[in-house]
Order: C-alpha cells, then structure tokens, then sequence
C-alpha cells in the first residue's frame, strides 16, 4: 500500500526542502518507487532535481485545477524510481481560485488518488505556511514528518501547527499520524543543538527521529546544482544521514529495507 508522507513546518529555513529532496532520493535508492510533488510556488524542491521551470508545459498547478491529466504533470528525474510533480510561482494562485469551493481541501487527495497505487511512497514538499496548499497535503498524506531546526527557538510556533493537524485528523483525514520530528542543521559541538534535542525529545518522546541531519556546507551546496545529495557528493555525511533517515522510516513502516548504497542512486 503506498504511503504518503507530508513534510511541514511553518517555518522556513529549517530544511523542509532539503529533505523532500534527499529522503525521496534516498527512499529510491532503498528500491522504492518514490513520487516527490513540489507544493510550494517557490518551486525550491522543483530546481533544487534540476528541472528547468521555464520550460515546463505542465505544473502541479494545472493538475490542480483540471486543466492537465495528472500523467502529464508527472515528470521522470535523474534519480532511478523516482518521479517529479513540478511546482511553477503560478502555484500562489491557487488558494485564491479555489475561494468558496466545496471540499477544496481534498484537491490534491483527488488528485493523486488515479495514481498513488504506482509508487510506494509519495512525499509532498509543502510551503512554509499552513495555507490552503499545507492543508491539501495533510489531507492527502499518512503521516506528517516536521523538520526542526536544532536552534533557539525551534520549538516556538510548533503549537500552531501541532493544532493544525489535529484540525485535519478530526475534520478531514482521521488516518493522519505525525511521521516523526527530524532534527536539521544538528551541530554536536554545539551545547545548544543537545539541549533542543533533549527539548523535544522530552516532549514528543519516540516520535523523534534518531537520525540527526547536521549542518553541512555539502548539502547546501547541491541545490544549486540541481542534485540531490546522493549524486553531488554520496560520501558525505549529509548523504549517509539522509540513507540513515530513509532506513528509519522503512523500519517503523516494517518494510525490510534493505542495506541502501548510494552508489545505487545514479541511473
């Protein structure tokens, strides 16, 4: 049964992206078919697979709104077993087409419902904002997992969004569970990275991942050459802790996975 898993947090600048990116890169590698659908109209996660926006016909945007069959929208990537639904800046106007229309948070379950059953795993980028857009994708998805950034204040506004979601497992998608917490931008020679850590741990208990994602100028570095990790640089720590996550969440998911090598990530 394919599992979707929705990457949120309010928050910008705490790795949101990066890990769309690198956990779908690594989930392929692990053997899964893997969707990754950019959801934010900055299309960060779109360049970020080296997909030119420019010369997009079709974006999630279209799909959207009725005006491209999802095939068309679904684009296939430099990474074996995994697929790109692109986002374009057209994407903002989304929330405000959508005004009034009935059951306008179920848009994108709709539309991946004709075509999650050719993947095993779909991840959803989302924007940073709990906008229409954030809600259609915990609509959609099995489990949200929240990037937190190993810093002051990491855990301030996370009420807003754990709140969030309680709204759309009552409301509208009573099979929502948190995916887990990931720390990023992890730092352990820092007393403070611990002390977050410790923070949430104490809070969400189990639900934080064990894998920690540091920071790593590596892993900045392989957007702007439209590559995930695993094919800029596989032997860095940011790829290894990325291969790590993956593994994580197919043990809980009791898949078996298998050991990943990065070097399977190139096609």
């Amino acid at each position: 049964m394919t599992h979707i898993i929705c990457i949120a947090n309010q928050k910008g600048g705490v790795g949101k992206t990066t890990t769309a990116i690198n956990l779908s890169a690594a989930l392929s590698a692990a053997g899964k078919k893997v969707l990754l659908v950019d959801c934010d109209s900055q299309a960060n996660a779109t360049t970020g697979m080296g997909i030119d926006k420019s010369r997009l016909d079709f974006s999630l945007y279209h799909g959207l709104i009725g005006t491209a069959e999802t095939n068309d929208v679904i684009l296939k990537t430099d990474i074996k077993r995994l697929w790109l639904i692109p986002a374009r800046v057209e994407l903002i106007g989304f929330e405000f087409e959508m005004h009034g229309e009935e059951n306008r948070e179920k848009i994108l379950r709709d539309l991946l419902q004709g075509i999650k059953d050719r993947f095993d795993l779909i991840v959803l980028d989302c924007p940073p904002s709990l906008s229409l857009l954030t809600i259609n994708a915990m609509a959609a998805a099995d489990g949200v997992l929240i990037p937190l950034q190993s810093e002051f204040y990491a855990l301030e506004g996370l009420g807003q969004l754990l709140q969030t979601i309680k709204r759309i497992k009552r409301r509208i998608n009573p099979a929502l569970q948190i995916e887990g917490i990931l720390m990023t931008m992890f730092d352990r020679r820092t007393n403070l990275s611990g002390q977050v850590t410790e923070d949430a741990e104490k809070y969400f208990k189990n639900q934080v991942f064990k894998t920690r994602i540091p920071r790593s100028v590596r892993l900045a570095e392989a957007p702007s050459f439209g590559k995930p990790i695993l094919l800029y640089d596989p032997s860095s720590i940011g790829a290894k802790c990325y291969l790590s996550l993956a593994r994580e969440i197919l043990r809980k998911r009791k898949s078996g996975a298998p050991e990943i090598a990065a070097a399977t990530a190139a096609r």
